[in-house]
């Protein structure tokens, strides 16, 4: 029994020693990174002898196998701030036990995947929470600067809610992040500070509502940096589908947003509405859905294609569509190292481009509506299909580029954008409610005479009027899908439902996408999610292709079979470091050092590429051979033995009379 302890110790002793980090291989790649950011260099060739022999070993953590590559998870960090008096000392603890119960690891999803691929990626992410009650000075300051502008500010005639500029919130919790900033996290601030003087909700642009114009209020702000928050005081708001539709935001307790508006809760049933709060914003907003996937490009190149009659371009500010990338560029916040942002601006007359009024000919289609007047009435609108215009300039892609004089790109992404605009006066929207749709390839807008309409969406209690003559902001949000991959705020993919889901709550405020929002700036949830979008796609091709690579080598019986000595210490010592690049690929993707991870993943390609080549290489040595076997014996032994039953059964079938005959009494 000791012997057999003192083994086994040995053998923990060896497991641990293998699994433990090499020591030298952090500051190297370091080195390696500051020398070649780029990593155009393999890194493997300058690597010293002491590094290499360590990395020669199977590790018993990650061994070449696909579960090993399948097991990747991104950790997102969370902290959550509880603002306000009300929330107990043990609201923390509560909360995260909640979460924790309730929450899973989840794959990254795509929304419109490239085909055959599915709807999500080989990587998962898990929320790492870290919840906390925030000092009761700032809930004091965030009361008094709150309680200060609803006593100075009249009451609305429109609107049973007081409108507060988000600014008035905003700059005080800005500071208080500026603290936290250093904690390499998205911060959520929970703000609870009890009863108002009335009811109040925020506004996000200057200016008054109007019967003709509607602005709606909200409860929630996202940040340029990596911070939101919530007023659980605001309210209550409701916006989403006028009649009938998915994602509307209910006017009514059962919303988390509203918790606080209803009957009185415990604080165990607060704060689970407010577990499934933070659950659905780190879904929608901190992991958002891939809109598609997005490889890697240097060059980015956006193409307004601008095909008016002889009104030009009146109204249109490209400027404007151009400044809001282009200042979070310079910011360096929305590309990654060694990528370029241009745009180009061409124009095209209806009356020199045939093929341009023919694609909006074939395009136009019409839907019938039943209103009620004095009796009910059928009115037949117009309005234009997206996919059938996509279909047609994809057919006639050479006849646009001749007519607007657009030159060959050799290199780089280059995303036209189609700006139709039309001298009509009637209203004409893509698929009878869009602006503006963005497809894999290209963006499509339309706009006509017409100045606005009513949408089929509502805002506490008012219709919300879409200002048809302006594109700039439907444009920003078509850019974002078809250029980055930046899913809209209201939608995310749901592999329960096999589909993707509509919701409207996290769609007021600072973001370029759906009707409820004026501003096209960027938050930190569309600049995250664009580099983020790059380096998921980069990893996930990392990934499928060393598991392809795997399961070759299982295919040919194994590394012990395919691979000589010396180059199966190659392959593990080329598969230990390229598994351990992924894996500090994914660690800075976590503290959002997103140029770390680009040279993990670029570094990683180099290893990659070797065991592919070792592998290929291998495989074409394996040499064919022939074993010819001699015959089998003859089987005596069961050919006598089966002859002699058949004899045995053919004579007691031929005496069965006599053996079997039956005795019959003689009188």
């Amino acid at each position: 029994m000791p012997a057999a302890a003192v083994f086994l110790s040995f053998l923990l002793l060896i497991a641990a020693a293998t699994a433990a980090p090499i020591i030298g291989l952090d500051s190297f790649l370091n080195q390696q990174a500051r020398k070649d950011p780029l990593a155009a260099n393999d890194s493997f060739s300058s690597l010293p002898f002491t590094l290499k022999k360590p990395l020669a070993h199977p590790s018993p953590t990650h061994p070449p196998i696909p579960t090993s590559l399948l097991s990747l998870n991104l950790p997102i960090p969370v902290t959550v701030h509880l603002v306000g008096s009300t929330f107990s000392s043990s609201a923390p603890s509560i909360l995260s036990s909640f979460l924790s119960s309730a929450v899973t690891s989840d794959l990254f999803h795509v929304i419109t995947p490239f085909a055959p691929s599915g709807h999500h990626l080989s990587l998962s992410h898990s929320l790492h929470l870290t919840p906390s009650l925030s000092h009761s000075s700032l809930s004091t300051s965030l009361s008094s600067a709150l309680n200060s502008h609803l006593t100075s500010s009249p009451s609305p005639l429109r609107s049973p809610l007081s409108p507060v500029p988000y600014s008035v919130i905003d700059q005080i919790i800005h500071q208080d992040f500026e603290k936290e900033k250093h904690s390499n996290s998205f911060h959520i601030y929970i703000i609870h500070l009890g009863s108002q003087a009335k009811p109040y909700a925020y506004s996000y642009t200057p200016g008054d509502s109007s019967p003709g114009f509607t602005k709606c209020l909200g409860s929630v702000w996202t940040g340029k940096d990596r911070y939101m928050w919530i007023d659980l005081g605001a309210g209550p708001v409701d916006y989403g589908p006028a009649l009938s539709g998915d994602g509307v935001l209910p006017k009514g307790e059962f919303h988390p947003l509203a918790a606080l508006h209803g009957r009185p809760k415990s604080q165990k049933a607060l704060l689970s509405d407010l577990a499934s709060l933070v659950w659905s914003a780190y879904q929608v907003l901190l992991v958002p859905s891939l809109r598609i996937p997005v490889p890697m490009e240097n060059k980015l190149i956006v193409e307004f294609i601008h095909i008016h009659g002889d009104g030009g371009s009146v109204g249109l500010d490209w400027k404007s569509i151009e400044r809001t990338f282009m200042d979070d560029v310079n910011n360096q916040e929305l590309l990654l190292r060694d990528q370029s942002l241009s745009f180009r601006k061409y124009e095209v007359k209806f009356s020199e481009c045939s093929i341009c009024s023919f694609a909006i000919a074939r395009a136009t289609t019409s839907y019938t509506s039943r209103y009620l007047f004095d009796n009910y009435t059928l009115i037949v609108s117009e309005y234009l299909d997206s996919k059938r215009l996509h279909q047609i300039i994809l057919e006639s892609v050479e006849e646009f580029r001749r007519v607007g004089n657009l030159p060959e790109e050799e290199f780089g992404k280059v995303l036209p954008v189609y700006v139709f605009d039309l001298d009509v006066n009637m209203i004409l929207l893509l698929d009878r409610f869009h602006q503006s749709v963005a497809f894999k390839d290209m963006v499509i807008a339309v706009r006509t005479k017409s100045t606005q309409t009513v949408s089929d969406y509502s805002c506490n209690g008012h219709h919300v009027f879409t200002q048809t003559r302006e594109l700039e902001r439907p444009l920003v949000g078509s850019i974002l899908q078809s250029m980055w991959g930046v899913s809209p705020t209201h939608l995310v993919w749901s592999p329960r439902h096999n589909s993707s889901l509509v919701d409207y709550t996290w769609s007021v405020g600072q973001t370029p996408f759906g009707p409820f929002s004026e501003i096209s700036s960027l938050s930190f949830v569309q600049k995250d999610a664009a580099r983020r979008n790059v380096l998921l796609t980069t990893l996930n091709y990392s990934i499928t292709s060393g598991i392809d690579v795997l399961e070759s080598i299982v295919a040919h019986g194994g590394d012990r079979k395919i691979l000589k000595q010396n180059q199966r210490t190659e392959f593990y010592q080329r598969w230990n470091l390229f598994r351990y690049k992924l894996d500090k690929s994914i660690s800075a993707i976590s503290h959002f050092d997103y140029e770390m991870a680009l040279y993990y993943l670029r570094s990683s390609d180099h290893d990659l590429y070797a065991i592919h080549t070792l592998v290929y290489g291998a495989s074409q040595e394996l040499e064919a051979s022939l074993v010819c076997f001699r015959d089998p014996p003859f089987p005596w032994t069961s050919a006598m033995l089966s002859v002699g039953v058949f004899f045995a059964f053919f004579y007691l079938y031929a005496k069965r009379d006599k053996l079997f005959r039956n005795k019959r009494k003689q009188f």
